[in-house]
């Protein structure tokens, strides 16, 4: 049975960090690309950072050289470090996985992430 726990979420001023993590139970990440994704109020959800089974990773415009996704094969986890954060930056968090070969998908209870101006 997939699980996907995120936690790391919290409230920081404009230009802190964060670190979000991910802890992730019946994934084998070579058979799996994991995303980050958000959602703030009144909006969509949007992909905010992906990393393949290669360790490819890719990021939205928005982010891109403030956000870094990773992962630890052998702590089954996965992370999003956050520097530099705007107040847009404010959503709910997602951590989410897809299976290549089956295209099963799977998503975490999401971590609210607030940044103050």
């Amino acid at each position: 049975q997939v699980q996907l726990v995120e936690s790391g979420g919290g409230l920081v001023q404009a230009g802190g960090s964060l670190r979000l993590s991910c802890a992730t139970s019946g994934i084998i990440f070579t058979s799996y690309v994991m995303r980050w994704y958000r959602q703030a109020p009144g909006k969509q959800r949007e992909l905010v950072a992906t990393i393949t089974r290669g360790g490819i990773t890719n990021y939205v415009d928005s982010v891109k050289g403030r956000f870094t996704i990773s992962r630890d094969i052998g702590k089954n986890m996965v992370y999003l470090q956050m520097n530099s954060l705007k107040p847009e930056d404010t959503a709910v968090y997602y951590c989410n996985g897809i299976r290549v070969t089956t295209q099963q998908n799977y998503w975490g209870q999401g971590t609210q992430v607030t940044v103050s101006s």
